[in-house]
């Protein structure tokens, strides 16, 4: 289906205003939404946080009577379920607007098409595809979630420039500049979930929360402890965490639940945490971006296992030499076929650090 310029421009705008939704809006999708009439915008609106208003709402509300006749443009297919709100094709059919341009078809079940065939039954132009790419983008993990059943998987790494993440002794703060760290905490804020592991928490005692947004939240800290040996006082804890252990020793994890943390265990045949059954567990605890920040063993653990769908790669103007920690424990590879090939998507300068955004390619049998 052919677009116009115009539409082109309005379903940016569309997106633009989806973008403002970046931190809040879990475990929903961020979507925006522009209503034009007679070639001029008479309402917008974006959605902000779940279980209030959806963005066509708000930018019904704003283009009222003028809404008639107008052309909607969402970046989302309006959902024609109820939910936590009623559902927005019939709020769109109900203001008698004419056409409806979705930048991609909702793969959550419950609407995957039948939103727009809704809309088409009572009259109204429906056309879809314009810019998906760019939505899919903004909704990379809800769209995980819903159709592979797990979240998008991301891990930040910070290292320097020959790819050393410690020194021998352990030491690790800081490599990266101030630039680099408050850039971590945006990507930290738009995740619904931080997962490290026991060894980062005992070596480290972080925190992982979100500090230099004000969001209106934290992502859920997850620790993996496969057998449940962390410490009650650890500052991971405050304010709530979720420990996955592999075998629960019961003192200790009834000490963590009084400190206030959720132990679970979801062990494998060897004895260690299941990923497979933790990124289960994790959808259906509607989770849609988790933010991995681990030492270079469960980094490259769960690279090995397939689970990484994404890199964020800090490296500092730095060189910590050969005897220094690397950034993942990966297999003794024999052949390059077998090396984890990537897919850079960004390349930027964060103060003195170079930030590498990359995609885990699929790979071979």
């Amino acid at each position: 289906m052919a677009f116009s310029a115009a539409d082109h421009l309005h379903m940016a705008q569309a997106l633009r205003l989806a973008d403002r939704g970046l931190y809040t809006t879990t475990p929903n999708p961020r979507v925006g939404c522009v209503i034009v009439n007679d070639g001029k915008v008479v309402g917008e609106g974006w959605h902000e946080r779940a279980g209030q208003a959806h963005a066509e709402v708000h930018a019904l509300q704003q283009a009222g009577d003028k809404a008639k006749g107008a052309t909607v443009y969402v970046t989302l297919e309006p959902c024609s379920h109820h939910g936590r709100t009623p559902p927005c094709a019939d709020a769109l059919i109900n203001a008698g607007v004419a056409r409806v341009v979705a930048a991609m078809q909702d793969p959550n079940p419950k609407v995957s098409g039948s939103g727009m065939a809704l809309l088409q039954a009572h009259g109204i132009e429906i056309a879809v595809g314009l810019m998906q790419a760019q939505a899919r983008e903004l909704n990379i993990g809800f769209i995980s979630r819903m159709e592979r059943s797990r979240p998008w998987v991301r891990s930040k790494i910070a290292a320097s420039l020959d790819g050393k993440t410690a020194l021998a002794n352990g030491t690790s703060q800081w490599i990266t500049s101030d630039a680099a760290r408050l850039d971590v905490q945006r990507w930290r804020a738009r995740s619904c979930a931080i997962l490290t592991g026991v060894g980062t928490v005992l070596a480290d005692d972080p925190q992982h929360n979100v500090r230099s947004l004000d969001i209106g939240r934290q992502p859920l800290r997850i620790i993996l402890d496969s057998r449940c040996r962390m410490s009650p006082a650890a500052r991971i804890l405050q304010g709530g965490a979720l420990v996955v252990c592999a075998s629960i020793e019961k003192n200790n994890a009834a000490a963590l639940r009084n400190a206030g943390a959720e132990v679970i265990a979801l062990p494998d045949a060897k004895g260690r945490v299941d990923f497979a059954a933790l990124m289960q567990e994790l959808a259906r605890r509607e989770i849609n971006e988790l933010h991995v920040e681990a030492g270079y063993k469960l980094s490259g653990s769960l690279l090995s296992a397939g689970f990484t769908d994404e890199l964020l790669l800090y490296m500092a103007p730095t060189l910590m030499g050969n005897a220094a920690m690397g950034m993942f424990e990966l297999p003794v590879f024999t052949d390059m076929n077998q090396a984890v090939s990537l897919t850079i998507q960004q390349l930027d300068f964060v103060g003195q650090d170079i930030r590498v955004r990359a995609r885990v390619n699929s790979q071979p049998d």
